[in-house]
């Protein structure tokens, strides 16, 4: 069976005010919906998005973010208001999730090419966004992230239809494996260091979680090293 991602819908932004003031910042996290049937993509993204901070939300392996349609009933049951586009993302999909979507999956979507790097990482913005300030923090806690894209090669690309699969290594780690051992408070430090050796994983995704296991202590476990965060 052909591993296939559909599409319900791409939204694009640029920066505008978000949250109360004085706490106000710049954020492009409100999306509005695409209404054309198809869009450019270039190497830092969609024609008509931009973001605010490029270090933090932008660049070539955060030129799209990719959402599951399905993950949305998670947060209208915690009583959320959002709708598709609302969690800032670029693309709302259905077929694959982050258990089945793995670091470096190559797809083909339109004219374009585009390849897995990282999962989201929630900040301090999407809480503004929800306007309340455990989003964040249940993100984390159940692992609802999403995941990002880097375009290996431009072009036009369908607003609705399908992505299909091209390439996947079935020893890189899933966006969910990534995401839940690099928060966990304890890991097993040999796994985690595998993981990030994934050469597709965004750099900045590599850096952050290297760091994080030079300033952990090391206990020795049965099934060899595990970590605790200090």
């Amino acid at each position: 069976m052909e591993d296939l991602l559909t599409l319900g819908g791409l939204f694009v932004g640029t920066p505008a005010p978000l949250g109360p003031e004085p706490l106000e910042v710049l954020s492009s996290i409100r999306k509005h919906p695409v209404e054309s049937a198809e869009l450019a993509l270039g190497h830092v993204g969609l024609h008509g998005d931009r973001q605010a901070d490029m270090v933090a939300h932008g660049g070539p392996d955060k030129a799209v973010y990719m959402y599951p349609a399905q993950h949305y009933a998670f947060w209208t049951a915690e009583g959320y208001d959002f709708v598709p586009g609302g969690i800032g993302e670029n693309a709302t999909v259905t077929g694959q999730d982050e258990r089945t979507v793995r670091i470096g999956d190559v797809w083909s979507w339109g004219d374009a090419v585009v390849q897995v790097s990282q999962p989201r990482t929630p900040c301090y913005k999407f809480a503004l966004r929800a306007g309340r300030k455990e989003a964040t923090a249940q993100m984390i806690r159940s692992g609802l992230t999403g995941w990002y894209l880097r375009v290996l090669q431009t072009g036009q690309v369908p607003v609705t239809g399908t992505l299909r699969l091209l390439a996947r290594d079935t020893t890189a780690p899933t966006i969910h494996e990534l995401f839940s051992t690099s928060y966990a408070r304890e890991y097993d430090a040999d796994a985690l260091h595998r993981m990030v050796s994934t050469p597709a994983l965004a750099d900045q995704w590599r850096a952050g979680v290297l760091k994080r296991l030079h300033r952990t202590e090391a206990v020795q476990g049965d099934s060899g090293r595990t970590y605790r965060a200090r």
